[in-house]
């Protein structure tokens, strides 16, 4: 019997792995495909990844912000190398099971997980890493998601250089792409994936129902053309779609991780940063509880949901829902005023609140001063989306194009 199973083999699934691995744990990793690698493109703020991932990295030096002006935010960006990473991550003694998992029951002393071929694999623990779909943590939730979706195009970095020079890349630009009518705003989010290509991405931050990927796509061409950049010249694209308001699973004996465990963070779509960071903490509880005063399985589940979401990084995220709830509930035209104020914060202020393990009271601090800088119509706005309850939907439509 392995002390944990891992279901699922993304950075996340293999973080938590590795670190329970190197905590001395027999680990089960069960994915459909361990040994496929990631096709997403994964980035975040240098300094809240591990340095020895940091060092994996594609890392900008700045990044070009712009709200209703422009600004440039002098705190290194970092793009994750996928396979260095899943290099970094794999570690031999971890068992690796092909399958699909479908359920799992629990007794006093582990916990069996059922496969979709009719396995069965005995555990000490379950680890949840399936992202999104959170397949043995409840499930999808019945609402439907505030989703962040976008379409990028990889091309060079010469041809990228009207919008990125060397050793920059652009966080957010909320200027309209040329000949969009209306609809829901979108920005320019644009990478360095290497050191000769570069990602240029229309992104919808959060909406329900979410912007279609023809509606991005139409955008980005309309954008890049404008600037000279043939669509033809593209090395490829990457299309994303996730949500980012779902609720958090309920404590039980499987212990959701990443995604899974709602690690999304809703006004960047982050969580890859924050799983590799928690693995280790998630590892040594696991080990303690299974070897603790009173050992146990139910143990080392209860003390990995406390070690993941304590009370005041739980107080946080809900206040960042909240905020979620009100750029939601904004209309099109204010959404780049709004942003235009976050970027003027206080540095201090922007690193609390995008951050996935800032603290309750810097959070609280951080969207106080948002709300004192932003002008007196998102004020209200502000005031009314994020006291409401419930999931609204956009009520200024998808519209545009």
């Amino acid at each position: 019997m392995a002390d944990v199973v891992v279901v699922g083999g993304g950075p996340a699934g293999r973080a938590a792995a590795s670190a329970c691995s190197d905590a001395g744990l027999a680990v089960t990793l069960v994915d459909p495909a361990p040994r496929s690698g990631w096709a997403s493109t994964f980035g975040s703020w240098a300094d809240e990844l591990p340095p020895d991932v940091a060092a994996l990295s594609t890392v900008m030096d700045r990044v070009h912000l712009h709200g209703t002006s422009s600004h440039v935010w002098r705190r290194p960006y970092a793009v994750l190398d996928n396979t260095a990473l899943w290099k970094h991550l794999w570690r031999a003694d971890v068992t690796e099971v092909t399958g699909r998992a479908v359920a799992a029951e629990h007794g006093p002393t582990g916990s069996t997980l059922i496969l979709k071929d009719g396995r069965r694999l005995a555990a000490g623990v379950v680890v949840d890493a399936t992202g999104p779909a959170r397949a043995l943590s409840g499930g999808r939730p019945a609402h439907p998601p505030a989703q962040q979706t976008a379409v990028g195009w990889i091309v060079d970095s010469a041809t990228a250089e009207a919008f990125c020079g060397p050793g920059e890349g652009v966080f957010m630009d909320w200027r309209s792409a040329p000949r969009t009518r209306g609809g829901w705003p979108t920005f320019l989010y644009a990478v360095r994936v290497g050191p000769d290509q570069v990602l240029l991405e229309e992104t919808s931050l959060a909406r329900r129902p979410a912007l279609p990927l023809a509606l991005l796509r139409r955008r980005l061409a309309g954008r890049l053309a404008d600037a000279g950049i043939d669509p033809e010249s593209r090395l490829g694209e990457e299309r994303v779609r996730f949500p980012v308001d779902d609720p958090l699973p309920r404590p039980g004996r499987v212990v959701p991780f990443g995604a899974a465990a709602g690690f999304v963070h809703p006004a960047s779509g982050f969580s890859v940063a924050r799983a590799l960071r928690r693995a280790p903490w998630l590892a040594a509880a696991l080990s303690g509880g299974l070897a603790g005063v009173t050992p146990g399985p139910a143990t080392a589940a209860r003390a990995g949901w406390q070690v993941l979401w304590p009370p005041d990084v739980l107080a946080a995220h809900v206040l960042r829902q909240r905020s979620l709830r009100a750029l939601l509930s904004l209309p099109p035209e204010l959404v780049p005023e709004f942003f235009e104020a976050f970027f003027t914060l206080p540095e201090a202020h922007r690193i609390e609140f995008l951050s996935g393990e800032g603290t309750s009271a810097g959070t609280a601090r951080a969207m106080s001063a948002l709300f004192a800088r932003v002008p007196w119509s998102v004020r209200r706005r502000i005031v009314l989306g994020g006291m409401s309850f419930g999931h609204p939907a956009a009520k200024h439509g998808l519209g545009g194009s």
